[in-house]
Order: structure tokens, then sequence, then C-alpha cells
């Protein structure tokens, strides 16, 4: 169900309940969790390991479903409730309004960086624009590895393909789980920089997952979970806060 909307929220997820296996086994990463997530701005997710928090991002992000609640995303000015869909319907407005990067990159080998790049794009995603598509490429330092295909870059050049594919169509939110998690120091800042700037300078709105507090730190607002359930939202943190928010939660 559709329906205009003027809401500065990029995506809203209301008492979100998820449990994995039964009995003795049974595990609940996320309890009867709601949070909301601005549009045009950079939110970290950070929590304990087993804290629930790349579940939430998968659920928020269409690819994984609760056993209750709700996720509504906001896109194009109408309110699409991503809980319900079916798997085809719910694969089209990824393809439309979703960018995920992933901490393995998954591109695909036989592919050059090029065609990794607009492979949404080709499986109906919307198509670029030409002049954004470059601004994109250049911005990324991409120019000159356009014909290469990934085992012939390196891994902060893949994970840059990988934000580049996130990018160019435009979605609605840009997902980021663990993208520094592969990466060396150096290689790290500079993917945590571009997603800085797809916020500041392409007006993105960005989720990500992250167990760095320096990362997170590069973000406007810091989620914490612990348990299933946020425990507290820090406006602007730096690292230092968040590394002893950390300890306090159990990490």
């Amino acid at each position: 169900m559709e329906t205009t909307t003027t809401s500065p929220t990029a995506i809203r997820a209301d008492a979100l309940t998820k449990t994995y296996g039964s009995g003795e086994a049974r595990v609940r990463p996320l309890r009867q969790l709601s949070v909301e997530i601005p549009a045009g701005r950079y939110t970290a997710i950070m929590g304990p390991s087993g804290s629930g928090k790349s579940t939430l991002l998968h659920v928020l992000a269409g690819l994984d479903t609760v056993e209750a609640g709700s996720v509504v995303l906001t896109a194009e000015e109408k309110n699409i409730e991503l809980t319900g869909l079916s798997e085809r319907d719910l694969t089209v407005v990824r393809r439309q309004h979703i960018g995920v990067i992933f901490q393995a990159y998954n591109l695909v080998p036989a592919m050059t960086a090029r065609e990794n790049i607009l492979l949404p794009s080709s499986l109906g995603a919307p198509q670029p624009d030409q002049h954004y598509y470059k601004t994109v490429i250049e911005r990324l330092g991409l120019s000159g590895r356009l014909d290469h295909r990934p085992f012939e870059l390196s891994g902060g050049q893949q994970q840059r393909i990988a934000v580049a594919r996130a990018l160019v169509s435009r979605p609605a939110v840009i997902f980021a789980d663990e993208p520094t998690g592969n990466l060396d120091t150096r290689t790290g800042a500079e993917v945590l920089g571009l997603l800085r700037a797809a916020v500041d300078e392409f007006g993105q709105t960005v989720v990500m997952v992250t167990h760095d507090a320096s990362a997170a730190a590069e973000a406007d607002r810091t989620v914490i979970l612990n348990d299933g359930q946020i425990i507290d939202t820090l406006e602007g943190p730096n690292a230092e806060d968040l590394a002893g928010r950390m300890i306090e939660a159990g990490e």
C-alpha cells in the first residue's frame, strides 16, 4: 500500500520481533525494536556481538523478514511498507529504492568494474543519469579502472566499485554492512570518507552497521543496540564517547 507523504523519515520500523531456532537454541535478535532513520543523514548502528545490529540492517533493507512489526520505506514521496510484500514485489522495491554495500563486496568476477556498477540498472533499477554517473565515478577515482575485472583490483578499489554501484541509481537509502571490515586502515578511511560524501555531496541517506567506534564517529548519529533492543541514540558522538558506551553495553 502506498500513500503520499511529506515525512523527513527515510525508513521507519515499529515493534520488530525476529527469532531464530526454538527451545533452548532459540535466539531473538530483535525484541519489539522500533527506530526511525532520518532522510539525508548518516546513521551508524553499533552493539556488542549478538546484539542484533546486522539482523536489523538486513530487515530494514528488505533482505530478511520478521515475525512481527513493520518496516516502512519513504521513497519518491511515498510510503512503502516492506513487511508483508511478496518476494517478487520486495525484489522490485530493493532494485528501485535500496542500495546495499556488503563487507565482502559481492562483485561478479566475470564482469568488468563498469558492468558491476551498472548491474542493478540491467536488472530493473533506474537508469543512472549520465552526468551523475560520471560525477560518482570521478569522485571515487574509478575512471581508469572501469574495464578491469575484480581480480585485477585491490580490495579498496573493489569496495569503491561496490560503493559506486550503490550510489549511481540514487536509492532512497544506502545500507552498508561492516563496509571496512576487510580493509586496511588507510583504505577503510577512504571508504568512510566516500560514505560521508554520499550524504554531504550527493544528499543520500546512509545506514551503516559497524563494530568500529572510529568508523561510527563519521556518522551524524549512532544507534546503540544490546540484546535486540535500542539502549541509546547519540547525536554526533566522537570515537572516545562511542568506545566508552560500547564498554558499558558489554562489548
